[in-house]
C-alpha cells in the first residue's frame, strides 16, 4: 500500500501511486473540484496535480482561493490567451507566459500590432475556451520529438527554448482540448490546472513592447497582461484597487504637487526634484541624521569616482559590471561609484583600530549611479542616480547578534513613525555567483536567522537571492493598496573584509578580521520618495510638508490681517503662504486641497474682529473660531513629535 500524509498527519492509502487530484478525490468532491496543484514534503514549490506521489509523502493540496493557487490559475489563464490569440489571428508565433505579481503575461511575434479592440476580442474567444471546460493534459515528450513538432508548427522560439534547456531536462507539453474543440498546446513545464472551467473570473489588462528574452537586439515582442482571480467579487476588488492606483501614481503627483520632474532628453532616468521635492527629500535625510544621534552612527563623505581596481578587490567589477558606468583619464579606468561599502571598506583600513571602537557605524548620504536600461527605468522608484540612508556596520562577530537585532529595532521604530507598520522579511541565501566559501556563507546565514528568531520576528526565506557577498534580510513593506515593495536591507558580510584584508586590535593585542553589516532602512531615497507618495497618496505627514499652511482671505479688506498672520506663523518656524491672487475663495480652497495642503486658514470679518481663525483641514473638517497662539503651539508639538494626526 501507499501512504500519503495529510497535514493534519492522517493517513491516506492507496494501491498505487496517486496523484494529488486521487487524493483530493478521496477526501471530497469539492476539494477535488477545487484542487489546482499541491506542495510536498514541507518544500514551497506546487507540483502539477497529475503527478504521481511517492510512499510516505506529506501532501499539502492546493486550492485557487490561496495565493500560490491563484498562481496556477492564472499561469493556465496565460494559455488560454495564448490559444485564443492563435485562434483569431493565425501567424501569430507564442513565446513565453509567465505569472507575475498579482498577474501574467504572455508575449507574442506577431506582424500586425495589437489594439485595445483586440484585447476585447482575445476576452471573448478566452470566455468561450473557458465556458468548453476543456482538460488540460500533460504529455512527457521526447526532447527531438518536441523540437520537430515546433519547427512543424514554424514556432522558432519555442524550438529554440527546447534547444537551450539541459539535456536532463524534462520536455513537457500541456495540451488543453477534446474531441469537439480539437487540440491546442503549448511548451510548459507546468504546473496546470485541470480544466479551464477552473478560470471563474480574468481580465486582460494592458499591451506592452518587448524583446525576445529582454535583449534589445533580439526580436520585439507584443505583451499582453492579464490578471485572474478566483471570484468575480475578488477581482472587482483587484481592479478597484489598480484605478486607486491610477489616481495614487508618484509620477502624476509629483506633477501634481510640484514636487519633481524629469527631463529624460539630456539626463535619462535621472530626478529633478523642485523646490517643494528638495524640501521633502532633504526632509527625509534630516529625519535619519536625527535617528543617527540616537542610534550612535556617525555620518562620513567619500569620493564619487574611483578607479577600477577598487571595484576588482571587491568583486564587484567581475559580479557587477553590466551595472556600473565607466570613464577613461590618464590612460586610467574609473567608475561612479554604484555602492558605498568599497569605499567605506578603504575608509576604515585607513587607520589602525581597536576593539574598543567597536563597533564602528560609518553612514554615508553620497550620490549613486548605476546603469538601468532604459526600459525598466520608471519615475523615481527606478533610477540610474540615486542616494541611499546607506551605512555599513563593523563589529566582532560576538557582537553580530546584539547589532543585527539593533538593526531590526532601528528600522521598526523608523517604519512605525512614517505610518508603514506592514512589512515582510525575507532571508535570501547564497546565490549561484558568490565569493566566499560555504563555511563563511554557513555562519553567516546563521547569525541572521538567530537574530530574527531571538526577536521572535516572522520570516520567510528566499534561496538563492542574496547578494554576491552575503545573505541579506530584504524588507518588503506593504502599502496601503496591498502592494509588496522592496525597501530596506540588512547584509552580513564576512567576505568583503577579508578581501580589503582588514583588521583591528583585539585584547590580546593580535589582530582580528571584523564582520560587516550593510544596511539601509529607507533604502535608495528616490524610490522610497515615489512609494511613500503613493502610500500616502500625496498625503505628506505635517513635519514633511512643504507648504503647511496657505492663508486665504475673503476679500481685499482682509489683506493685511492675512499678511500679519502670515508674518507670525513664519516667525513661530511654520511654513506659510498666503494666496493674495484675487480670486473666489471657493477656487483657493479646492486649489490648496489639491495640493494636498494640511491647514487652510480662511479670513474674513469675523477673524478679523476677534483674531481668532478659522481652520479647514485636507480632511475637509472645518474648526471656527480657534485661539491663535494655541494653535501654533499644537502644530509645533505636532511636527517635533513627528506627528500623523492633523486633527486639532
Amino acid at each position: 500500500m501507499i501512504k500519503i500524509r495529510l497535514p493534519d498527519n492522517s493517513i491516506k492509502e492507496f494501491e498505487h501511486k496517486p496523484t494529488a487530484l486521487e487524493v483530493a478525490e478521496s477526501i471530497g468532491s469539492k476539494l477535488a473540484k477545487d484542487t489546482v496543484g499541491a506542495k510536498i514534503n514541507g518544500s514551497k514549490k506546487i507540483i502539477d496535480l497529475r503527478l504521481p506521489l511517492e510512499d510516505g509523502t506529506k501532501l499539502e493540496i492546493i486550492t485557487a482561493k490561496s495565493e500560490e493557487g491563484r498562481d496556477v490559475v492564472r499561469h493556465s489563464t496565460a494559455h488560454v490567451l495564448a490559444q485564443a490569440a492563435q485562434e483569431l489571428y493565425p501567424g501569430t508565433q507564442v513565446t513565453i507566459g509567465p505569472v507575475t505579481k498579482d498577474g501574467f503575461y504572455y508575449d507574442f511575434y506577431r506582424e500586425e500590432a495589437f489594439t485595445p479592440d483586440d484585447l476585447k476580442a482575445l476576452e471573448k474567444k478566452m470566455n468561450h475556451i473557458i465556458k468548453q471546460n476543456l482538460d488540460l493534459i500533460k504529455k512527457v515528450v521526447p526532447r527531438s520529438e518536441a523540437i520537430d513538432i515546433f519547427k512543424k508548427l514554424g514556432e522558432n522560439f519555442k524550438v529554440e527554448l527546447i534547444e537551450d534547456l539541459p539535456e536532463t531536462e524534462e520536455i513537457s507539453l500541456y495540451h488543453q482540448g477534446n474531441e469537439r474543440s480539437g487540440d491546442w498546446f503549448d511548451l510548459c513545464r507546468g504546473p496546470h490546472i485541470q480544466k479551464t472551467g477552473q478560470i471563474k473570473a480574468f481580465k486582460l489588462l494592458s499591451l506592452a513592447g518587448s524583446y525576445w528574452r529582454g535583449d534589445e537586439k533580439r526580436e520585439g515582442l507584443q505583451r499582453i497582461y492579464g490578471t485572474a482571480f478566483e471570484s468575480k467579487e475578488a477581482l472587482a476588488e483587484h481592479m478597484r484597487l489598480l484605478e486607486e492606483a491610477k489616481k495614487r501614481d508618484h509620477r502624476k503627483l509629483g506633477k501634481d504637487l510640484d514636487l519633481f520632474t524629469m527631463i529624460p532628453d539630456y539626463a535619462p532616468g535621472s530626478p529633478f526634484f523642485t523646490p517643494r521635492g528638495t524640501f521633502v527629500y532633504n526632509s527625509l535625510i534630516d529625519y535619519m541624521r536625527e535617528k543617527y544621534q540616537k542610534h550612535g552612527y556617525d555620518e562620513v563623505i567619500t569620493p564619487q569616482i574611483y578607479d577600477t581596481e577598487l571595484y576588482h578587490k571587491s568583486g564587484h567589477y567581475e559580479n557587477y559590471k553590466e551595472n556600473m558606468f565607466f570613464t577613461e583619464t590618464d590612460g586610467r579606468e574609473f567608475s561612479v561609484k554604484p555602492m558605498n561599502c568599497p569605499g567605506h571598506c578603504l575608509l576604515f583600513g585607513s587607520k589602525k583600530k581597536s576593539y574598543r571602537e567597536l563597533p564602528f557605524r560609518m553612514a554615508d548620504f553620497g550620490r549613486l549611479h548605476r546603469y538601468e536600461r532604459s526600459g525598466v527605468m520608471h519615475g523615481l522608484t527606478r533610477v540610474r542616480t540615486f542616494c541611499q540612508d546607506d551605512a555599513h556596520v563593523f563589529c566582532r562577530v560576538s557582537q553580530l547578534q546584539e547589532e543585527i537585532s539593533n538593526l531590526m529595532v532601528f528600522l521598526n521604530e523608523v517604519y512605525n513613525e512614517l505610518g508603514m507598520p506592514n512589512y515582510k522579511i525575507f532571508l535570501s541565501t547564497r546565490p549561484e555567483k558568490r565569493m566566499g566559501s560555504d563555511e563563511i556563507w554557513d555562519q553567516a546565514e546563521q547569525a541572521l536567522r538567530d537574530a530574527l528568531e531571538n526577536l521572535n520576528l516572522e520570516y520567510e526565506v528566499n534561496e538563492g537571492d542574496g547578494a554576491f557577498y552575503g545573505p541579506k534580510l530584504d524588507i518588503m513593506f506593504v502599502d496601503a493598496l496591498k502592494r509588496d515593495w522592496q525597501l530596506g536591507t540588512l547584509q552580513a558580510d564576512f567576505n568583503l573584509p577579508e578581501a580589503f584584508d582588514l583588521n583591528f586590535v583585539n585584547e590580546e593585542n593580535t589582530t582580528e578580521r571584523p564582520v560587516m553589516l550593510h544596511r539601509a532602512i529607507l533604502g535608495s531615497l528616490e524610490r522610497f520618495f515615489g512609494v511613500y507618495l503613493e502610500h500616502t497618496a500625496g498625503r505628506l505627514p505635517l513635519w514633511m510638508t512643504p507648504t503647511q499652511i496657505k492663508i486665504l482671505n475673503v476679500s481685499e479688506k482682509h489683506m493685511d490681517f492675512c499678511e500679519k498672520l502670515t508674518k507670525q506663523f513664519k516667525d513661530a518656524g511654520l511654513r506659510a503662504e498666503f494666496d493674495s491672487r484675487g480670486e473666489k475663495l471657493g477656487f483657493k480652497i479646492r486649489e490648496a486641497q489639491l495640493e494636498q495642503t494640511p491647514y487652510m486658514i480662511t479670513c474674513g470679518d469675523d477673524e478679523v474682529e476677534s483674531g481668532n481663525i478659522a481652520v479647514r483641514l485636507r480632511t475637509g473638517e472645518v474648526e471656527k473660531d480657534l485661539d491663535l497662539d494655541k494653535f501654533i503651539k499644537n502644530l509645533k508639538e505636532k511636527i517635533e513629535t513627528k506627528s500623523l494626526e492633523l486633527k486639532l
